[in-house]
């Protein structure tokens, strides 16, 4: 952007301001003060005749200078000094103006405001090594890791071995529902042909009855047998699981806890 007296102007006239207000400004050659109208933006102090005024009649460059209290007879009186040539004297309406005045053109250089962002900067580093050894001493030795996620299924199982003949066997069953005495079919067969020989066909679909009642039994109880195992290993899964799920869950809340501990200790300092 090229800088000229007419976009110097624009600057001077165009809102926002840093500080602005009417003060009492001491003439090079005529040393009467005089009043005119101060507007700061960055480090340039305009001063116009009026307000509203379109052209400012000056500006002060504040870079280089010391803005001191002025040993004049007018009061509330103070001076930009600038070593080795001009200085400049002002004066204020009240005590108040005066300071905010002061106030204002001392932070308004740039040598200033270096200052102010090398310290913010020290202090920023004073904060994240004392958040740094906070943070090497709060931390827990050892981080518990994420369980590793496995996926069974329950239900994949061998078959259990066939069973024996002799298995089928071993149940007791009841002969004759007038005798009352227990005993295998094997034992059955027996005494039903010691009792009549005769009645041969109706011990053999007897025995055919009782084997097919014995069979049935065994795979019932090896069906629960089986159906037993199963709900261990769905047991065993489930509960895998939601320790799986509590571990997790605890890690989140430490990586919490320790995520805002800083956050905190900012605060609290």
């Amino acid at each position: 952007m090229k800088i000229n007296e007419k976009n110097l102007c624009i600057f001077a006239t165009t809102p926002p301001y840093d500080y602005e207000g009417y003060l009492n400004k001491r003439g090079e050659v005529n040393k009467a003060f005089q009043r005119r109208y101060f507007v700061l933006k960055g480090n340039l102090l305009f001063y116009f005749e009026k307000k509203f005024d379109r052209e400012p009649l000056g500006v002060i460059i504040v870079e280089g200078c010391t803005i001191e209290l002025s040993e004049e007879t007018e009061q509330y009186c103070f001076q930009i000094v600038f070593n080795g040539n001009r200085t400049y004297v002002l004066s204020a309406d009240n005590h108040e103006q005066m300071e905010a005045w002061m106030k204002v053109l001392t932070s308004a250089g740039y040598e200033f405001k270096r200052v102010v962002v090398a310290e913010l900067q020290r202090q920023l580093d004073e904060i994240e090594s004392t958040m740094k050894q906070r943070l090497g001493q709060e931390l827990p030795t050892s981080i518990p890791s994420k369980p590793p996620r496995t996926r069974s299924n329950p239900f994949n199982r061998p078959a259990p071995p066939p069973p024996s003949q002799q298995r089928l066997f071993d149940r007791p069953v009841v002969v004759n529902g007038s005798s009352g005495i227990e005993s295998t079919p094997s034992t059955c067969l027996v005494n039903a042909a010691g009792s009549s020989h005769n009645s041969m066909e109706t011990i053999g679909k007897l025995t055919n009855a009782k084997a097919v009642l014995s069979t049935s039994q065994l795979f019932e109880k090896m069906h629960q047998h089986f159906r037993n195992d199963v709900m261990i290993d769905v047991e065993l899964h489930r509960a895998a699981k939601e320790l799986a799920a509590k571990e997790l869950a605890a890690k989140e809340l430490a990586e919490k806890e320790v995520a805002a501990m800083p956050l905190i200790d900012i605060l609290l300092s």
